[in-house]
């Protein structure tokens, strides 16, 4: 039976047989035979609604199993459109053993991308670099970039190919709130008597110039860039301009000198030029027999597409904001649930996020001292000192919290403006609560018997018991006072009241 068709099969007979042990009662049918109890057939009725699910579960993994089955003459599609982020990342490298689960013989990765993280471009250049099935890189469609990242990706490919009308290049690496970081002169360092220009220049020339943190990262880069050319048999010397001068070619261009290997207008086009031709898979050399492959898209799963979006800095940022104040409402009010529940949740995605993206330190400090500010005007107003302060090192923590300048990962302002606003609403809420409870009026202890009415139960002379708050006090007073009269509490002296008769309507004291 096909596992789709068991999968069907087994969740309604499953709920048909729940229902039925559901619907059983002891007394139901009044012959006398023995039944489960209710208690006894929902819990029945529960365990094989689960088995049944469980039964469910394996089929449609069965299923699954079936379709990733090897398959003859596939080419397996992967999609880069955006920025190279954690999910980006992860999606190419599950895509990539997929396709040698599944016997595929390509990998076409078709990218659009202004470049990302290093840590996610240096996962996916391992990933290629370690594929046993060729990956062939295609920036398309037509108007697309392979920029920055998107370099040293195509540069890893055991293929490098373009659509008409697109580009590459601008390689320069980024730092902490950086921007680009080409040496002087306009990137190339300035030659040395009997020095090979192709060398790496040396950290001294970065810290003549005022910089060496930036030349090292420069000439990482230029080193890691060149180590691909050469593996791949491309131009090397473009590669190294691309990165010190950030560099960029279109691609009949990036043809002619040796940058990719195919210009191809479609997939189809793609493949046909790639067979046959030679490339290298690990330590061995392979032909590659790419014509009248059946090119297959592979969707980012819904595990890809949470995980990016979570990772979006935007997004994280939010989630941390949302459950920090949830949080704290849950502790402004106790028992409250929904608020700290909520906050949790949103908190863990947030760290979660935080693990896979560059954080700076300095950023999440201001954050937690502005938390700690907003707290401390409510605790003690401060006429909103406290509040405004803690405001500003949140909004400053969060618009350098996150440790890169790359396309794609910085905060945008309008959340910034957005967490300035509910950050300031927040203070304001917490402070107008705080002084509101200062000028409440105390309504525990002593204080909260004067003024308050009672009525008198029984009395003589100039003493007798009063019922007040639910309780019988001991009460001295006025002697006209008899049972029944309404009085005003107006002392309290140890355990017994002082109380007065209450005013009447038109305001004199009652004098019956």
């Amino acid at each position: 039976m096909p596992p789709l068709t068991a999968f069907a099969k087994t969740v309604m007979a499953s709920t048909r047989f729940s229902a039925y042990i559901f619907s059983m009662d002891s007394d139901q049918t009044g012959t006398g035979r023995k039944h489960l109890s209710w208690p006894a057939g929902r819990l029945a009725g529960f365990f094989l609604l689960f088995a049944g699910l469980l039964l469910a579960i394996s089929g449609k993994a069965l299923s699954q199993e079936d379709e990733s089955a090897p398959q003859a003459g596939l080419a397996l599609v992967l999609t880069i459109d955006g920025a190279i982020g954690p999910a980006g990342a992860d999606y190419i490298v599950t895509g990539i053993e997929e396709a040698k689960t599944r016997g595929a013989k390509a990998v076409i990765i078709q990218m659009d991308t202004p470049g990302g993280l290093d840590t996610s471009m240096r996962d996916i250049i391992r990933a290629i670099l370690a594929s046993p099935v060729p990956v062939l890189t295609y920036v398309s469609p037509s108007g697309a970039r392979a920029a920055s990242a998107g370099t040293y990706i195509l540069y890893a490919s055991h293929i490098a190919a373009m659509a008409p009308g697109t580009n590459l290049g601008a390689a320069t690496p980024v730092s902490i709130g950086g921007g680009g970081l080409p040496l002087p002169g306009g990137g190339q360092p300035d030659k040395e008597p009997g020095k090979d220009p192709q060398d790496t220049p040396k950290e001294e020339d970065g810290a003549a110039a005022g910089d060496p943190m930036k030349a090292k990262m420069v000439n990482d880069a230029v080193a890691y860039i060149r180590s691909l050319a050469e593996m791949r048999g491309r131009n090397g010397e473009w590669a190294e301009k691309a990165v010190r001068e950030a560099a960029s070619l279109s691609a009949d261009a990036a043809f002619s000198k040796n940058v990719i290997d195919i210009k191809a207008r479609s997939l189809t086009d793609l493949l046909d030029q790639a067979h046959g031709r030679t490339v290298r898979l690990g330590e061995r050399e392979a032909v590659l027999d790419t014509q009248n492959l059946t090119p297959e898209p592979l969707d980012p799963d819904w595990r890809h597409e949470f995980l990016a979006t979570i990772t979006s800095p935007n997004v994280a940022l939010i989630l941390m904001m949302i459950g920090i104040y949830g949080i704290i409402f849950e502790f402004m009010n106790p028992g409250a649930i929904y608020p700290g529940t909520i906050g949790a949740i949103c908190l863990f995605l947030a760290l979660y996020a935080f693990a896979a993206l560059p954080i700076n330190i300095v950023g999440i400090g201001l954050i937690l001292l502005g938390i700690a500010l907003i707290g401390a005007e409510a605790v003690s107003p401060s006429f909103g000192a406290l509040g405004i302060g803690g405001t500003i090192a949140v909004v400053l923590g969060a618009t350098i919290l996150f440790d890169t300048d790359a396309p794609g990962f910085t905060v945008s302002w309008h959340v910034l403006a957005g967490i300035a606003v509910t950050t300031l609403g927040f203070t304001y809420l917490a402070a107008h609560l705080a002084v509101t409870s200062f000028r409440r009026k105390v309504v525990t202890g002593a204080e909260e018997m004067i003024g308050a009415s009672a009525t008198v139960t029984d009395w003589d002379g100039d003493s007798g018991h009063v019922h007040t708050h639910g309780e019988r006090w001991r009460a001295r007073g006025p002697a006209t006072l008899k049972a029944g009269d309404p009085v005003t509490i107006e002392a309290l002296d140890g355990l017994t009241l002082e109380v007065a008769p209450a005013p009447s309507e038109n305001g004199s004291g009652q004098t019956r």
